[in-house]
């Protein structure tokens, strides 16, 4: 990408390294993994501070073209993705909820309901899904498309009309993946705690709807709800930059946008992990 603040990632290309001979001891290959790792560690944290850097400057440049795409990224990371989410909303107050409120039930500790619910499902469960599932979805298509534009030579022709392709291609993603994820896991929230007391009344536990939603009025605090809208908008933050990085940051050829999906896939799963590993120490010293 000539001419462009994104030229800087071509200095931490990794391909070279990827495609390099394997080493001959297991030192050479673990310090090989090892500078792989802090290349593209630097290159994520350089195309994050880009990419934030365009969003706060450009904001209300170019509406009429912006606001359309943004939009359309919202929708499809987000309202495309409803019936699926309701299904696993369902199937997880199936296979988490109803389980467990049946289990506490048995040894006469439904008092514990309520605080039970909000760590597995509020704190911890609900957002992580929601993040995976849209990187499954939404990532792998944000690294291909990207991958196979900039390898079809459609981001230098973007820079040739004096149009910026972080604003242009970049911005709507993380925009719409932040949105997205963040209504999603709402909606993921309230549908597994209701499916599961549905399972739960099934099963004849002795829990009436006024004393299970009580238990979860009594359990949820500001700090819950703070903590989950940060965590959400940094999922979708972080899933957008990890996919936009490897799709766009680097030049590819197309016969590799598929090995690069997978591998913008594992490192969005694993960068979900470290936020969640974050809010989790937030959540304990707070």
């Amino acid at each position: 990408m000539r001419g462009n603040p994104a030229k800087a990632f071509e200095l931490t290309n990794t391909q070279v390294f990827r495609r390099a001979a394997l080493p001959k001891s297991y030192t050479d290959l673990l310090g090989r993994k090892l500078f792989l790792l802090l290349l593209t560690i630097q290159g994520l944290g350089a195309f994050a501070l880009i990419t934030l850097g365009v969003m706060l400057k450009k904001t209300g440049v170019a509406r009429n073209v912006m606001g359309p795409r943004i939009r359309q990224e919202i929708a499809r990371a987000g309202v495309a993705l409803m019936p699926m989410f309701m299904f696993v909303a369902f199937a997880l107050g199936f296979l988490v909820i109803g389980q467990t409120v049946s289990a506490l039930a048995r040894v006469g500790a439904t008092d514990y309901l309520g605080s039970t619910m909000v760590i597995v499902v509020v704190r911890e469960l609900g957002p992580l899904l929601a993040a995976v599932l849209v990187l499954a979805r939404v990532g792998t298509a944000h690294v291909i498309e990207l991958g196979t534009a900039r390898a079809m030579g459609e981001v230098e022709a973007l820079e040739a009309l004096g149009i910026d392709p972080v604003h242009y291609l970049i911005v709507p993603r993380v925009w719409g993946m932040m949105a997205g994820i963040f209504s999603l896991t709402v909606y993921l929230i309230i549908g597994a705690l209701a499916s599961g007391y549905l399972w739960a009344f099934l099963q004849d536990v002795p829990l009436t709807p006024g004393d299970y939603f009580k238990q979860l009025t009594e359990a949820l605090g500001w700090l819950d709800f703070a903590l989950l809208a940060l965590k959400t908008v940094a999922f979708g933050f972080f899933i957008a930059i990890v996919a936009c990085y490897h799709g766009l940051a680097q030049p590819l050829r197309l016969e590799e946008v598929s090995r690069v999906a997978v591998r913008a896939v594992t490192q969005g799963v694993v960068v979900c992990l470290l936020i969640d590993a974050l809010f989790i120490v937030l959540y304990l010293v707070a």
